[in-house]
């Protein structure tokens, strides 16, 4: 893994932290400009990476220069992910917002919104766990495929 795709832990950590402030406020207000803006900023971390989005990049210039220097670096990969799971479900919110079908709404912000707390109160990334699941399964698949074929 080359360092490029390596990340300081505690950005992802921080985002999840204004993540879960943004989707209990588009909860409780029920706001989709609130949604809306969150959706863009999962679009943009599902597509050019955490570390490149909004919140990733308050993180470098506002926060890791108050910090020590990392010790911890991760894949960025299952945050990646993460923010793509984020995005799918903030766009079926989305969805239900404009079919005006509030349990939509709510069901799949409220989702979200677990997860974003999950990463930011405990650091335990639901998104980054099912990327590894799928990894892990796709590889013992494939084995077996090449097992099999021989």
């Amino acid at each position: 893994m080359s360092p490029s795709n390596l990340i300081d832990v505690r950005g992802p950590r921080f985002a999840a932290t204004i993540t879960t402030l943004v989707l209990a406020s588009a909860l409780l207000t029920q706001s989709i400009w609130l949604l809306l803006a969150q959706t863009v900023v999962f679009a943009i971390g599902a597509g050019l990476g955490p570390h490149r989005s909004p919140y990733g990049l308050l993180f470098r210039k506002l926060v890791k220069a108050r910090l020590a220097p990392p010790t911890e670096f991760e894949d960025l990969k299952p945050p990646q992910f993460a923010q793509l799971v984020g995005l799918l479900f903030s766009v079926v919110a989305l969805i239900g917002a404009v079919l005006d079908v509030p349990v939509i709404f709510a069901g799949a912000v409220s989702a979200a919104l677990a997860a974003a707390f999950l990463n930011s109160v405990f650091g335990y990334c639901l998104g980054c766990e099912m990327y590894l699941l799928i990894k892990r399964v796709t590889h013992h698949s494939n084995s077996i495929r090449a097992f099999v074929a021989r």
